[in-house]
């Protein structure tokens, strides 16, 4: 079980301070969509040419050209790409073959999808690398969270590993873990904390366990 540390609302040199607060305690970072669209692919390269050591996956939520925003990412050094789960199977085709190419992998992003279980079985023959259940700001605001989802994907995604996003905190992490995703992916849970390094740290060991 890994876990990714997700950057939504900061710059590059804000990024770069949270990153090496936290590095020894994380997996994976994220370079959010707001990042993306404020600072573009440099954002990737940025961290990915100082933390080499740790994954970094961007957000782009790809909805079309599959194949070549995916080989854009990867230029980038994207370890790992996000496509949406609400788009045709035909541009996660293409993501997937120009991943493989590359040696990168797909995450695909059910965000907004209907009927997770009869999509999450979909994607899952395409050959992607993770399937991903994730509450969006806006849903996390009226009091929704992605714990039912995953239970859902779980018992129906065979080849693809499970990750989980929205809303996730030290005090609902025990309930994530007990899920057992393959990726926990955590954002404001640390970003927002006064002690970011103690609350990776903590966050790492639970997971750890699991």
């Amino acid at each position: 079980m890994k876990l990714q540390l997700a950057l939504d609302l900061v710059n590059i040199p804000e990024a770069l301070e949270v990153v090496a607060e936290v590095q020894e305690h994380i997996d994976v970072v994220e370079i959010g969509t707001p990042i993306v669209i404020n600072e573009g692919l440099h954002a990737v390269k940025a961290i990915k040419d100082a933390f080499p050591q740790l994954e970094v996956l961007a957000d782009l939520k790809v909805m079309d050209a599959g194949g070549y925003e995916v080989m854009k990412a990867s230029e980038a050094g994207a370890d790992i790409i996000t496509i949406l789960g609400a788009t045709t199977d035909e541009t996660i085709k293409g993501a997937v073959a120009e991943a493989k190419k590359q040696g990168r992998q797909i995450l695909i992003d059910m965000i907004n999808v209907s009927d997770i279980a009869k999509r999450a079985e979909e994607v899952d023959k395409l050959g992607v690398d993770y399937i991903c259940v994730h509450t969006g700001y806006d849903l996390q605001a009226v009091g929704k969270s992605s714990f039912e989802d995953l239970r859902t994907i779980k018992s129906v995604v065979k080849q693809a590993k499970t990750a989980v996003a929205g809303g996730i905190k030290l005090s609902t992490l025990p309930e994530v873990v007990q899920a057992g995703p393959d990726l926990v992916i955590v954002g404001g849970g640390i970003t927002g904390e006064a002690d970011k390094k103690a609350t990776a740290a903590e966050m790492k060991k639970l997971i750890s366990q699991g």
